[in-house]
């Protein structure tokens, strides 16, 4: 029982900090991305953004209560360039876009993908393309084919993709080849989900790439990713449609890449796969965008890696 309460403790975010080797990125601020931020906010002086763990490794709080993880330091990092103090502000999922449309927060980092139905209303500046990723025990004697599960328990998040738009068709394509259909375990956090597996609740967990390689890697060895990523798509920070936030945002955010302050964050974290090579609008390259105030922010972007 003591085991199977610290193994519970490696995938939930109850006594979790920073990774090993961790440090904090606070680059220099740059003049010309300063002179982007709205007035408002810069004489405010802080940079919030709503966030809902948890999460991990994109958001989760640490055993002194701190929301913590790669999207609070990537955010906080683009803030120092903007010359900003940061702030993350926790809420409940469904209230960070529309907390973001009421100029409430700044910023919703909570894990949101880009998709075409949210960019009605807001303006994604994408930082990693993910998928889903399926996970298994070690000592399963019959490994998990995510392609033929007919018939296993699978524990996923709760209306996550990994829920609506892979392992319910998934059950349902069973039913109607006249097979077992999935039995899915649908848990309120990421990370109960992942202790159903580890506690043999579940046959495997399906989940965002790097959600599902965090908990392998804190299970102590007991559970593994199996198979291929799959659907996949960019996950971003969410601003308001045509905010003027967005342009310093995203020079702020180009600033990092060309530094390798981004990749350095990222890796900290354990994700070294699907990074971007360039600040992405709405999946747009940064380089691709003719709006005047985009204009502005590769200016200032290129400005501040030549100094």
């Amino acid at each position: 029982m003591a085991a199977s309460l610290s193994l519970v403790s490696c995938v939930t975010n109850e006594e979790q900090g920073t990774p090993e080797g961790w440090e904090e990125v606070l680059p220099a601020p740059v003049p010309e991305i300063q002179a982007m931020v709205p007035d408002a906010i810069a004489s405010r002086g802080v940079l919030t953004a709503g966030a809902n763990p948890p999460f991990p490794p994109f958001e989760f709080k640490d055993s002194d209560g701190e929301i913590i993880g790669v999207e609070m330091d990537l955010v906080r990092a683009m803030a120092s360039v903007m010359g900003l103090d940061f702030s993350a502000q926790e809420q409940d999922f469904s209230l960070i876009l529309p907390s973001v449309q009421a100029g409430t927060i700044d910023i919703g980092a909570s894990g949101f993908t880009d998709n075409e139905e949210r960019r009605q209303n807001f303006d994604f500046i994408d930082f990693l393309y993910a998928g889903v990723q399926w996970a298994q025990a070690t000592d399963r004697e019959t490994p998990v084919d995510p392609n033929n599960a007919c018939g296993l328990t699978v524990a996923v998040q709760r209306t996550t993709v990994a829920e609506t738009d892979d392992v319910m068709p998934k059950s349902e394509a069973c039913v109607a080849a006249g097979k077992e259909p999935i039995t899915i375990l649908s848990y309120e956090t990421a990370d109960t989900a992942a202790t159903a597996l580890v506690l043999g609740r579940a046959d495997a967990l399906a989940a965002d790439s790097p959600i599902t390689a965090w908990a392998a890697a804190r299970s102590e060895g007991r559970i593994e990713v199996v198979g291929d990523m799959f659907l996949a798509a960019p996950f971003g920070f969410a601003f308001t449609k045509d905010s003027e936030l967005t342009p310093a945002a995203g020079a702020a955010f180009q600033h990092l890449v060309e530094t390798g302050e981004y990749e350095r964050i990222l890796s900290q974290w354990g994700i070294k796969e699907g990074l971007v090579d360039e600040t992405l609008i709405n999946e747009v390259p940064l380089s691709e965008l003719p709006d005047s105030n985009y204009a502005a922010a590769k200016a200032a972007s290129t400005a501040s890696s030549a100094s």
